[in-house]
């Protein structure tokens, strides 16, 4: 290949700008011509873009967001739309797509190369790490830790007030940020999407808790389907247990900051895969990670979201905060 494109899709995550430089840098090096797509598929349809060089990418690794932007683009759920978005990438030459998003871009992707005939690569991007075929998503850990900090502060205030605080997080139906915030805060409970809420059994951890001197509680609750299921929640303990709390809805002061260093290892690693797997042909795949290691699956396994919950996880949860 001469010449490749890619765009991040979607919502953004910390660590998509350490995989833009990756693929810029790895294109230069095997004398390929990388341009980068601002603003998404909507970008790639209004002709936004840009040929990069390894300067162009310098001083971005510590970044969250996405120096080239994204956004959403329901044009591109058209047949019409998708045939024309190959057009205006043949029409710059460009032969192969690297597309950095979650399960939505990458059925966009999935479409519009099987359509087309043109070469297409993913890279997850999402911090709800809900990507079918991979372990691991960009931004996830990122996204773990500013919760980590959020709620520990909150504890600081739980305490001095002898409050109970529901604590929202992002990740929609997925119980990954919930679970693993819950165990590194010492939530006394936790709230996934997949498990109905037992009133009764957080009344008692709360009122045990109380008995034995604790000053405060912390409930992490996942947000689900739609962001502010937490005032439901404060409502039912008020009128049934009489317990009052305060919500803290995080939102999306997760998805942005600078990276990890777990983020921007994997997003540097995926980005290099990403442009290897052009080189070798290796088309319609997706840098994942399993078992521990960053390697390829077919684009056709990673189109659904999923959610890695175990119950193993959710029992340790509770057992540390007896």
């Amino acid at each position: 290949m001469k010449k490749i494109g890619f765009l991040c899709s979607g919502g953004d995550s910390p660590g998509m700008n350490c995989a833009i430089r990756a693929i810029v840098r790895t294109a230069l090096y095997h004398n390929i011509k990388p341009v980068a797509i601002h603003q998404g598929y909507a970008g790639l349809l209004q002709g936004k873009f840009t040929p990069m060089d390894a300067s162009s990418v310098g001083n971005i690794i510590q970044r969250g967001g996405t120096i080239i932007q994204t956004s959403r683009c329901p044009e591109f759920h058209e047949k019409k739309t998708r045939k024309k978005a190959a057009e205006l990438l043949r029409k710059q030459k460009i032969e192969g797509l690297i597309v950095i998003g979650g399960d939505g871009s990458f059925n966009g992707a999935q479409l519009f190369s099987t359509e087309n005939n043109f070469p297409v690569i993913g890279i997850p991007g999402t911090i709800d790490n809900d990507i079918s075929s991979t372990e691991y998503t960009i931004g996830f850990d990122t996204a773990i830790q500013t919760a980590i900090e959020a709620v520990d502060r909150i504890r600081d205030t739980a305490s001095s007030h002898a409050r109970i605080f529901l604590v929202e997080v992002m990740g929609r139906n997925s119980s990954s940020i919930a679970m693993k915030v819950a165990v590194c805060t010492g939530a006394e409970n936790v709230i996934v999407p997949k498990i109905k809420v037992d009133y009764q059994e957080i009344a008692d951890g709360i009122n045990r808790g109380i008995s034995r001197g604790k000053t405060s509680s912390i409930i992490i609750v996942a947000e689900g389907e739609k962001e502010g299921r937490s005032y439901e929640i404060q409502k039912n303990l008020r009128e049934k247990f009489q317990l009052d709390s305060r919500v803290c809805i995080l939102g999306h002061v997760q998805r942005g900051g600078s990276p990890s260093a777990l983020d921007r290892y994997v997003a540097s690693h995926m980005g290099h895969i990403a442009v290897k797997a052009l080189i070798e042909k290796k088309f319609n795949t997706v840098a994942v990670v399993k078992n521990g290691k960053v390697t390829l699956a077919p684009l056709s396994e990673c189109l659904a979201k999923t959610d890695p919950f175990k119950e193993d996880h959710l029992l340790l949860a509770k057992i540390l905060s007896i």
